[in-house]
């Protein structure tokens, strides 16, 4: 690699506002998260009535994602578009706590959802707007940094508060941190997004040649695969947090707010390491050993929840989540700018592959509460873990392939957006 590879990265106009608001927005995309499963079982909720409302939620999400990333590849008001989803995510979570039928806790999530799910495109376009592509992987492993350090605060905060005074209390810092995220997101002058560099428009000779909406999948190939793969993967995973906090709880050795946050803090720390690190193994590496490894994490994490549940299990549980989740999030969405630079089409990409993820990690709370109450929480956790076999499968029978697209950004290799979906390498 070059030693001009090696510099350090000019610093963009707009980059510290960028990073504040990935770290508030942490607190803010998916609601109360992982404390809404405690906090329903509090009120005497069963596994499966509480994976039901989750799923439900899932899936107006992953209906809606696909078209948000069209929506952010054709608005120029990409800020405005994170200021009126935090606002709306707060207000749809603020629902469960004034209501708890099942009716309106189904509304809650599916608003919810229907809300967070502009907010990831969002940050992904406005990133590539400044950034460029040269520097977006650089500059989004930095957000993700930001992003799970503000995941670790808000959960710290939630739980000390949500333990102190209640379950209302997490209500409260989601809308502290909501509101934090609008003024860091106004914080960002307007002029320092390209909003053609923000669709994957380098140059003045590239032009839209993609088409739009969930269809972008059958383009390329390897963008196929990708989405495949990540949608098994969070078929197993989606489930594993929440399910582990209430096999945890039900057994009455943990208070459930400091227990939850728990979880998470212990899994965002690893996720900051882990962000740190894909930036460097994408660079050297290439994606594809990064998200191989992605996938071998959690069928070793199932069987580690399966064999410890147990306060202290939750130590190995959700480091394995950080590894996995950390490395991910900052290789999926930079393989995806890759894959489709000079389309136009960058967030609509984005939007499809996180419908294909939100498709598994819909189905993903209905199928582990099920079988929660079917064969146990140990079998549900082999049973999630096992999926994740799919992912590897996927992955490592189209290495060939796959290689090809994801080698390490500047690596020369041929257009991974010339392999049709339905071809071959």
């Amino acid at each position: 690699m070059s030693a001009a590879a090696n510099a350090p990265a000019a610093r963009i106009p707009g980059q510290r506002p960028l990073e504040a608001l990935n770290f508030f927005i942490a607190d803010v995309q998916a609601g109360i998260g992982p404390f809404l499963g405690v906090f329903l079982q509090s009120l005497g909720w069963t596994t499966g009535a509480i994976g039901s409302v989750m799923t439900m939620g899932g899936v107006a999400g992953l209906l809606v994602t696909a078209p948000a990333g069209a929506v952010i590849d054709a608005t120029r008001a990409k800020r405005m578009a994170v200021v009126l989803s935090s606002l709306c995510t707060v207000l749809a979570s603020s629902i469960v706590w004034f209501t708890h039928s099942f009716t309106m806790v189904a509304v809650s999530q599916v608003a919810t959802a229907i809300a967070g799910a502009l907010i990831g495109p969002a940050i992904a376009g406005i990133t590539l707007g400044m950034a460029r592509a040269r520097g977006f992987d650089r500059q989004f492993g930095r957000n993700q940094v930001a992003n799970h350090a503000g995941n670790v605060i808000g959960a710290a905060l939630s739980g000390f508060i949500g333990w102190k005074f209640g379950f209302g209390g997490v209500f409260v810092v989601a809308g502290v941190f909501a509101a934090l995220s609008i003024g860091a997101v106004l914080l960002i002058p307007a002029k320092a997004i390209d909003h053609r560099a923000a669709r994957g428009l380098e140059t003045d000779t590239d032009h839209d040649h993609a088409p739009s909406g969930f269809s972008i999948l059958l383009t390329c190939r390897p963008l196929l695969l990708l989405a495949a793969a990540l949608a098994l993967f969070h078929l197993g995973n989606a489930a594993m947090l929440p399910l582990y906090g209430l096999a945890v709880v039900a057994g009455g050795q943990a208070d459930p707010s400091a227990f939850t946050a728990l979880t998470i803090i212990i899994a965002q720390l690893v996720m900051v390491v882990a962000s740190l690190v894909a930036m460097r193994m994408i660079r050297t590496t290439g994606y594809w050993w990064v998200i191989l490894i992605t996938f071998l994490a959690l069928p070793v994490r199932g069987l580690v929840a399966a064999l410890f549940i147990g306060h202290w299990g939750v130590y190995p549980v959700q480091m394995l989540d950080g590894i996995g989740a950390g490395l991910q999030s900052v290789a999926v969405p930079a393989l995806i700018a890759r894959l489709m630079q000079g389309t136009g089409r960058v967030n609509v990409a984005q939007g499809a592959v996180m419908t294909m993820q939100g498709l598994g990690a819909a189905l993903s709370p209905l199928l582990g509460g099920m079988m929660a109450q079917s064969i146990g929480y140990r079998g549900a956790f082999l049973v999630l873990g096992a999926i994740s076999i799919g992912s590897l499968a996927l992955w490592f029978l189209n290495r060939h392939q796959l290689h090809e697209a994801c080698g390490h950004p500047g690596s020369g290799k041929s257009d991974p957006r010339t392999v049709p979906a339905g071809g071959a390498a």
